[in-house]
């Protein structure tokens, strides 16, 4: 075996760069997960926003674009698996960088948890559609769960292994998966507008509607988590065989993802009134499914959303293992995380990881005892580390390309003024939501009611966040910390000086 002369560096091993728009498009759309979104999502959000749901999104996606062309400009600059977090590293700081990669390994480990559990959900109400009600005297009970997480962790496994085996073949799974529900959804939906009875009316697309202000915070919070995954084309960049087929990709899922959402929220308005969308909670489109169709076609949303709740799995897997392949890279995680497996040249051993750490935590979930109460626990609670990391990525840009403030006005609208004000609406928002919460409440129960509990998961995300950062800078001695730069695919040193 070859032994590489004293003094060099031992080659670092490097991800395949196979991947075009297309690829960023499946990856996106499958992370943002349109059809669960919708089928879980509408009932929550109608609980806050009411029948000014369509409103609620499009108010919503505003700060969210802004955010994404902060994600452009700056990965046209420096495209980086890590991307917040080696950008805001090296814009803002080693701490709020770190930070930034933190809270987006902790939430996307809880997201998988949670929709490992939705995934499970959904198998059982096929399964009872099947006429399978129990197995060895245990309830098949889609609302429990426990169940669902129990048959929810054989689908985290399987999506394990096909994210191992290579992101090419990942992507080409989803783009099947995505061209069956999108048909589905936008043939149901269609469906929904033509034949429903309630009556629409204009002030559907008025968000002064909204009867309070927390309401609306609330409401907007949660619209954030909908439209959360889009950039998860850009922890691909590496794999691209151009950067800016990431961001092509992003776009397009996210646009995309604000014409389902929007649409998918006047079919159901146009079927259901709010207290039945609520009542419905995460079995809305399911029962969207029910009105409109007979057997065996009824069944057909419910399919398009466990094929959703995969395809959500998958992608969500694929870019956090990536995430924490570039913190491995400054050492500010272990060597683990950069494992890349020699034949399919992915972080097989980062990928695994992700799935036990997502499973441990959907055991911790059972503890919730019925579905919707986790759903919407940990949905607030990403939706506000979201808007945390979301808006320090757009900060970011703005302080690093300050300068074009005095390059004339388009380039100083799109890298410094558009990514400024998203970051500080972002940033409103999540400030006004966590004093509602720590205001509202007079005990400590874990309930998706309890303003404390629900400002304490947040706070966890960013407590061990700080205490990883200081095992990192003190005890791993990171160069990410001593210097403010992180490295790049072949494990160089950032210049400090990139524009």
């Amino acid at each position: 075996m070859a032994v590489a002369p004293p003094g060099t560096k031992p080659p670092v091993p490097q991800m395949r760069r196979t991947l075009g728009v297309r690829d960023g498009i499946a990856i996106a759309a499958s992370s943002t997960a349109a059809t669960t979104s919708i089928g879980i999502g509408m009932g929550a959000l109608a609980l806050y926003a009411g029948r000014q749901t369509p409103a609620l999104l499009i108010v919503a996606v505003l700060p969210i674009l802004g955010i994404a062309l902060s994600y452009a400009r700056l990965n046209r600059t420096e495209p980086n698996c890590g991307n917040g977090y080696t950008w805001v590293g090296r814009s803002l700081g080693a701490w709020p960088g770190f930070l930034t990669g933190w809270v987006v390994l902790v939430a996307s480990v809880v997201f998988m948890a949670y929709t490992g559990a939705v995934t499970g959900s959904v198998i059982l109400q096929f399964a009872n559609k099947l006429g399978a009600h129990a197995v060895f005297g245990i309830a098949l009970d889609p609302g429990s769960t426990g169940v669902s997480t129990v048959v929810g962790l054989a689908a985290l496994v399987a999506v394990t292994v096909t994210a191992v085996t290579g992101v090419r073949s990942a992507t080409r799974l989803q783009w099947a998966l995505l061209v069956f529900e999108y048909a589905v959804l936008l043939v149901f939906c269609t469906w929904a507008v033509v034949a429903g009875d309630q009556p629409f009316s204009w002030s559907w697309l008025n968000p002064f509607a909204i009867g309070s202000a927390h309401s609306l915070a609330q409401g907007l919070v949660l619209a954030v988590f909908v439209f959360w995954g889009w950039d998860a084309a850009f922890t691909v960049n590496e794999e691209t065989r151009n950067a800016s087929d990431a961001s092509r990709g992003g776009f397009i899922a996210l646009l995309a993802m604000l014409g389902l959402l929007v649409f998918a929220a006047l079919a159901f308005q146009r079927m259901m009134d709010t207290g039945e969308l609520v009542a419905q909670g995460p079995q809305a489109l399911t029962r969207l499914g029910a009105m409109l169709a007979p057997e065996p076609w009824a069944s057909l949303p419910l399919a398009a959303l466990m094929c959703s709740a995969f395809a959500s799995l998958q992608s969500s897997v694929i870019p956090t293992a990536r995430g924490a392949l570039a913190m491995g890279r400054d050492q500010t995680l272990g060597r683990l995380w950069t494992r890349i497996h020699p034949r399919y040249g992915s972080p097989a051993a980062g990928t695994v990881m992700i799935m036990a750490l997502a499973a441990a935590v959907a055991v911790l979930a059972v503890g919730i005892p019925r579905i919707n109460l986790m759903i919407l626990t940990a949905v607030n609670s990403i939706g506000l580390v979201v808007s945390l990391y979301y808006g320090l990525t757009a900060l970011a840009c703005a302080v690093r390309f300050r300068g074009a403030l005095r390059e004339g006005p388009l380039e100083a609208l799109r890298s410094v003024i558009v990514p400024g004000a998203a970051a500080l609406a972002l940033f409103c928002l999540g400030l006004f939501l966590a004093y509602q919460y720590a205001t509202e409440s007079d005990h400590f129960e874990a309930s998706p009611d309890n303003g404390w509990f629900m400002l304490l998961i947040p706070a966890l995300f960013v407590l061990t966040g700080l205490v990883a950062a200081s095992v990192a800078k003190w005890r791993r001695r990171s160069p990410y910390f001593g210097t403010g730069r992180g490295t790049d695919a072949d494990g160089l040193a950032l210049p400090m000086d990139t524009p």
